[in-house]
């Protein structure tokens, strides 16, 4: 089959587009045909081995999964002997190491049901970024009707998502993007937008229940500044940062990992990989509550360039790889 293949941490060009043989699944695992896959933060930063103190769990002289890519969504080809759930030519969608390529195999236990409106490309965007939406809205943030939400970053891949969710549990959604992205954050339900190029949200007099910040841009006592009483602000990953770092975007996450353990106030959210949660993000996108937001597709073979264009060009909402 062909894949997107990587022996050695560097830029896009260490990226090798060619043959390598088809997964067998095992036991547990289905093997999926992909037909379309999603870009995300995690695979440039795998791609560089970028931050480096993550190198112990990425692979120390290169990444130890060498195809590329996570998010996924295609047909069944074929099942192991024990998964019951899924039958060759059910259509799916999931996340796991190797999306990158013609074919996948994949836990059974992170992969779910496509939902019937969306396309492959929709589908694909989903797993990651809404799992991260949806964890850290519900699961953290525990999210009820009238609550204050404000979600920083709402234009990105996980903001996009995020934005819908919390709509979705009716909240009251406030967004914060760049100018450009302002009328996008409208469109998907926040009830009122901050432009973070002419306003700083942490300065101003509105408290918020939620603050789910995806951009690590303000320290812990500016936001905490704009935190209603009994409100949580959770913290996901750092999109201003741009890699060549020994931390990278971890060092708010550390920060806030360590008073976290002293305050009920904020909280670091850990991803978990769960076929419940692609199934409720399934439910959502039936009902018309969630739809994935392409900024761009490109085509497998160029990969490399949907990496570098993720990486450089402060892409919005989600990047796609159609197969």
């Amino acid at each position: 089959m062909k894949a997107i293949m990587q022996d050695r941490y560097g830029s896009p060009e260490a990226l090798e587009f060619g043959d390598v043989s088809t997964p067998v699944p095992g036991d547990d695992e289905v093997l999926v045909r992909v037909r379309a896959a999603a870009v995300n933060a995690l695979d440039w930063h795998v791609m560089r081995g970028d931050p480096y103190l993550a190198r112990p769990m990425m692979g120390l002289r290169g990444p130890r999964a060498k195809i590329r890519g996570r998010d996924f969504a295609g047909r069944v080809e074929s099942v192991g002997r024990n998964v019951t759930r899924f039958k060759a030519g059910d259509e799916v969608f999931g996340e796991s190491d190797g999306a990158f390529a013609e074919y996948v195999a994949a836990p059974a236990s992170v992969v779910g049901h496509k939902p019937a409106r969306l396309t492959f490309e929709q589908a694909a965007a989903i797993p990651l970024a809404g799992n991260t939406a949806l964890m850290g809205l519900r699961d953290l943030g525990q999210v009820q009707p009238g609550h204050r939400v404000l979600i920083n970053g709402a234009s990105g891949g996980v903001g996009t998502f995020a934005v819908q969710i919390a709509t979705a549990f009716g909240a009251d959604v406030t967004g914060v993007c760049s100018t450009k992205n302002i009328e996008q954050t409208r469109s998907l339900g926040a009830d009122r937008v901050i432009d973070y190029t002419s306003t700083d949200f942490t300065s101003g007099a509105a408290r918020y229940d939620v603050i789910f910040d995806l951009v690590g841009n303000h320290s812990l006592t500016e936001l905490r500044r704009v935190l209603a009483p009994g409100g949580k602000l959770v913290l996901s990953g750092g999109g201003i940062y741009r890699g060549g770092s020994v931390v990278g975007p971890m060092a708010l996450m550390v920060t806030g990992m360590v008073v976290a353990r002293f305050a009920r106030w904020v909280d670091v959210l850990q991803v978990v990989q769960r076929a419940a949660n692609l199934t409720t993000l399934g439910e959502l996108a039936e009902a018309g509550k969630l739809t994935p937001v392409i900024d761009r597709t490109y085509p497998l073979s160029e990969a490399a360039t949907a990496i570098h264009y993720l990486e450089t060009e402060h892409a919005r909402a989600k990047v796609v790889i159609t197969v």
